[in-house]
């Protein structure tokens, strides 16, 4: 059983109540149902989320020890913490995949977000689709892992 992990950082507790016209509706409890029900046979989906960059850095050193992809919505941690990018760099560095996701377009938003210390480390980043990004990383690990074997 392949274990992805779908980590989430600050403020994410709050989709479908925070900001709709930017985030949506959909909430993060709807988000975990969608992947747990798009999950093929053998792999398992985990969504957690904090708004505490220790803990988001504790569950990133805990994907590369068990070797889970790790779908990574870094929310405003994208922008400054290179705790963060060096968290990120020891999974990829592992030959795991992790996918940066955001459900907004940050190029399309405030300049301060334009900038992610954690994409030049990332796998791939998924930005702008809404929370169908989520989905969109975990059909790709699906098939990059089905490449593997």
């Amino acid at each position: 059983m392949t274990r992805v992990l779908v980590l989430n950082g600050p403020n994410l507790q709050r989709l479908g109540s925070r900001q709709p016209d930017v985030y949506g509706t959909t909430t993060l409890g709807d988000v975990a149902a969608g992947l747990a029900a798009a999950a093929p046979d053998g792999f398992e989906v985990e969504l957690r989320q904090t708004d505490d960059e220790a803990t988001l850095i504790g569950w990133l050193h805990e994907a590369a020890d068990t070797a889970s992809p790790v779908i990574l919505n870094p929310a405003a941690f994208t922008h400054y913490s290179y705790a963060l990018h060096d968290a990120v760099l020891i999974v990829t560095e592992t030959g795991l995949p992790l996918i940066e996701v955001h459900i907004s377009n940050p190029q399309a938003r405030d300049e301060f977000r334009h900038v992610s210390v954690v994409s030049p480390v990332a796998t791939g980043v998924i930005a702008g689709l809404g929370t169908d990004g989520y989905g969109l990383a975990l059909e790709w690990i699906v098939r990059r892992a089905g490449r593997a074997r």
